[in-house]
């Protein structure tokens, strides 16, 4: 298993137990999986360098975890379809 991260912006309209859920829900996701988080970094709200959506400000997220490649795919379709996720990005660390 190979230790990758996504860093994906939330809506920072949502209420805490909306944004709660949502990194809940990618934890699973990877856990589900077969692999591991190592760790949930939350950035809290920062204004974005251009308007996302309308938006000035998101909710950051850093997640670091290891699991196999297919993993991937699955996150990014999850979170390109989610309404709350304004923008993610996956990464190998």
């Amino acid at each position: 298993m190979a230790k990758y991260e996504m860093l994906y912006l939330l809506n920072n309209d949502s209420t805490e137990e909306v944004k709660a859920a949502e990194i809940a829900k990618y934890e699973d996701i990877v856990k589900n999986a077969g692999g591991a988080v190592v760790s949930t970094d939350k950035w809290g709200a920062k204004k974005t360098a251009y308007p996302i959506k309308f938006k000035n400000e998101a909710y950051f997220v850093l997640m670091t975890f290891e699991a196999e490649a297919n993993v991937l795919n699955e996150l990014d379709r999850i979170a390109g379809i989610d309404s709350e996720v304004l923008r993610r990005m996956i990464t190998k660390a």
